[in-house]
């Protein structure tokens, strides 16, 4: 096990907390969302190297820009998110999580090449799936939900578009590029960017079986929010399960795309 030094520490909170309140400044974040960034960061940035913290930086900027830069093309669909453009707590961890958790693994077992590769995969998977979420909606032709490809509203959970799996395949590709910069190789950059797009897919399967997808009787839409619609009506359970949201989406995303590119390493 490698035992981090203090300075690495101090310098990972600090940069952490920098990033955290930059990113709410620019109001990428909400205040738990900036907590949670910090504390994550300092963990990546101060047991991790300089690897993990350009792939986490690579995530995190690309996404976040996406975020902004096309917030004016998802209003219209806005009312069907859970949640705003700003990550709160249960998001950041929801992306961030596994990542963090196998930066701990790899401080704990320095030789072993794994967990960097896992890693760099569940982030892979998050921007792969941010992506897809941000420009998938500028698709011409309507998505079509992953389980039984019927046509559904855009912004569908579960819903597919070509052009939101190609750019969830270039998100994970991006990470991908990164994360093969400090570990050079093409299988390494391969692995990463099909496990990436691999969890950008498990994240669209639970969406579209599992997720709990609500109803609002006012306005005749189906949404994620609950208990209260942005038209300020109660909403009921449509289909799914009520405890998964989007935050556990995310969550099987990211660990899927560790776990299956784990699973490559091994074989």
């Amino acid at each position: 096990m490698i035992y981090p030094s203090l300075t690495s520490i101090i310098a990972g909170c600090f940069f952490g907390v920098v990033i955290a309140y930059t990113s709410y400044r620019l109001k990428a974040l909400t205040v738990s969302g900036a907590i949670a960034a910090a504390i994550l960061g300092t963990v990546i940035f101060g047991l991790g190297g300089l690897g993990h913290t350009a792939v986490l930086l690579g995530f995190f900027l690309s996404s976040s820009l996406l975020s902004k830069l096309y917030k004016d093309g998802k209003r219209s669909i806005n009312e069907k998110y859970a949640k705003g453009s700003r990550r709160d707590a249960w998001q950041v961890l929801a992306n961030g999580g596994v990542a963090g958790f196998c930066v701990i693994l790899g401080a704990i077992y320095p030789d072993n090449q794994l967990f960097w590769l896992m890693f760099s995969a569940s982030l892979a998977a998050a921007n792969a799936d941010t992506w897809a979420t941000e420009l998938g909606i500028f698709s011409k032709s309507p998505p079509c939900l992953i389980t039984n490809c019927k046509s559904v509203e855009r912004g569908t959970s579960g819903g597919i578009t070509f052009i939101g799996s190609l750019s969830a395949l270039a998100g994970a590709a991006i990470i991908a590029g990164i994360a093969s910069f400090f570990v050079p190789g093409t299988l390494i950059f391969v692995w990463i960017t099909l496990a990436g797009f691999f969890g950008s897919l498990v994240d669209s399967w639970v969406g579209a079986s599992i997720q709990g997808v609500y109803y609002c009787r006012n306005c005749k839409k189906e949404t994620e929010k609950h208990p209260i619609h942005s038209c300020g009506n109660g909403t009921i359970l449509l289909r799914g399960k009520h405890w998964i949201n989007n935050d556990w989406v995310n969550t099987f995303c990211t660990l899927s795309a560790s776990l299956v590119i784990g699973l490559l390493y091994l074989l």
